[in-house]
């Protein structure tokens, strides 16, 4: 069975309605029996971790893609934000196979813009030739007509689309000239640009694959309001979790579940949490229950089968008659236990993997390292510090500042220009640095080879560990675990992050913030 898709010219009151979906790719069932409804006002989170499926649904949702069974409709206009921007494709429909008018190297900025606020514009021409047409003839079909063009500029409150779409190109800091040609444009500005557009023309539905790219704090906060604002609805896939929890009214989680299906959850950001959390205690403990009870049963099987094969030998002084009457019960109780062993299904799924941190013993207030004025010519200005047992300390501040360049001081890896680093008594110290740079073929995806660095990092049991903007890569629960073994480390934690929900859930942490070293 294929998907049906249909899409309908007028906006009704669901936007998108998906009904037992099923996608498989390279022979790997990513979603089987996935029903969505999209209505005006939604605002879906689609979360999971990398390799799950969440660009694959967004390209289904799009019409990009066909899914391997199921149906799908939509209603009213669609805007779709892609991880990548081609400069061939047509930005409002996903699924288009015809490059738009003007050759690659010659589409402008203004070309696309147009491309994009299509539907706006198209309103605004036919109100003005209704009201030209309405002037010259007063008759009811002109009035008619005038009327329909007046509540359809209304609807799409396209009188407004142009100033949106100037104050959006401002606050995302895109190309603003009209005439300059898209390949001259870097992959960032080319994707403000769409970004800027998308959000402005305000489509029924919005599907957004990390829409956060290339975007600083001042974007990111327009893109929030924007999505908070959208009167339409929208379904986004981002690793931004600050804006998921700003945004989200749902959340379709992708990750594993003991019954092998997505777990979809109203009531925004914090319910998704608690559901989960409920959800995945609930499977640990029926996974540890189900094998804790097959393993009591396995070894009263084994019982049963020893007594049987060495011999039934009753106490001294039994006759052979009691023995031939007792034997057969020692056949019969082990033919149980087989049987109950047998009917002992194992189906409850291993759960996934959590990050853990071994205990470190590192005793609070115990003398770690020092870093005494040390400096590093054009990329990390003077600094200080101490770290003892039990600290935590946040690093903050742009590109450029330093973060890196100190980590890998207090890690031993980089000299400094002057000062210096004392590792006191026998510290232990543990670095993660940002990227893995080891070779990544065969080492799966770069969420999972992020999980595997970090678990390494932890089974160290270090005192000290330093961390680069550790939540790269990492999925939603990921960053959950991490934030859950953080805080409870003995260990003295030091983090370095761009992470906005980071920065929010560490706000208690002490601050160190660096400016970059001072021009020489």
């Amino acid at each position: 069975m294929t998907s049906t898709i249909r899409t309908a010219t007028s906006t009704g009151p669901v936007q998108l309605r998906a009904r037992d979906l099923r996608l498989a790719r390279g022979g790997r069932v990513l979603h089987d029996g996935l029903d969505l409804t999209l209505a005006p006002g939604d605002r879906l989170a689609v979360v999971g971790e990398n390799g799950r499926g969440k660009t694959t649904l967004l390209e289904v949702l799009a019409g990009s893609l066909d899914a391997d069974a199921g149906t799908l409709e939509r209603h009213g206009s669609l805007g779709v934000v892609q991880q990548d921007l081609p400069l061939t494709a047509d930005p409002r429909s996903a699924g288009s196979r015809d490059a738009p008018s003007g050759s690659a190297g010659s589409r402008t900025v203004g070309d696309l813009l147009d491309e994009l606020l299509a539907r706006p514009l198209e309103a605004l021409r036919e109100h003005d030739e209704a009201a030209a047409a309405l002037a010259e003839d007063v008759g009811p079909a002109a009035s008619a007509r005038y009327d329909a063009a007046l509540a359809h500029v209304t609807s799409l409150d396209a009188w407004d689309a142009q100033r949106r779409l100037d104050a959006a190109l401002s606050e995302v800091e895109a190309c603003t000239d009209r005439s300059r040609p898209l390949a001259t444009l870097s992959v960032g500005q080319r994707y403000r640009v769409r970004l800027a557009g998308v959000l402005a023309a305000r489509d029924d539905l919005l599907l957004l694959d990390e829409p956060t790219n290339h975007l600083d704090a001042r974007g990111l906060d327009h893109l929030t309001r924007a999505l908070q604002e959208h009167p339409g609805a929208l379904a986004l896939v981002t690793h931004d979790r600050a804006l998921l929890a700003d945004v989200a009214t749902a959340v379709l989680d992708l990750d594993p579940t003991s019954d092998g299906r997505a777990l979809l959850v109203s009531g925004g950001w914090q319910r998704w949490q608690e559901v989960r959390d409920r959800s995945r205690t609930a499977w640990q403990e029926a996974y540890r229950a189900q094998q804790e009870e097959h393993a009591r049963l396995s070894s009263r099987a084994d019982e049963a089968r020893s007594r049987l094969s060495t011999g039934w030998r009753p106490p001294k002084g039994t006759g052979k008659h009691q023995r031939q009457t007792r034997a057969p019960g020692v056949v019969r109780a082990m033919n149980d236990r087989l049987d109950r062993l047998e009917a002992h299904r194992l189906d409850v799924p291993p759960p996934p993997p959590r990050l853990t941190l071994p205990d470190a013993s590192t005793s609070p207030g115990t003398p770690l390292l020092r870093a005494d004025d040390v400096r590093i010519g054009g990329r990390l200005a003077r600094t200080t510090l101490r770290l003892e047992g039990g600290d935590r300390l946040l690093v903050v501040g742009p590109n450029g500042a330093g973060k890196t360049s100190l980590l890998r001081v207090l890690a031993g890896e980089l000299a400094p220009d002057d000062g210096a680093v004392r590792f006191l008594g026998r510290a232990q110290i543990a670095h993660l640095a940002q990227e893995d740079e080891r070779p990544a073929i065969h080492q799966g995806s770069p969420g999972e080879r992020r999980r595997r660095a970090l678990a390494a990092l932890f089974g160290r049991r270090a005192d000290v560990l330093l961390l680069d903007e550790p939540t790269n890569h990492l999925g939603i629960s990921g960053v959950d675990d991490l934030f859950a073994v953080l805080e409870q480390a003995s260990s003295a934690v030091v983090v370095a992050t761009h992470d906005r929900w980071m920065l929010r859930a560490l706000a208690h942490w002490p601050r160190l913030e660096l400016h970059g070293a001072p021009a020489q």
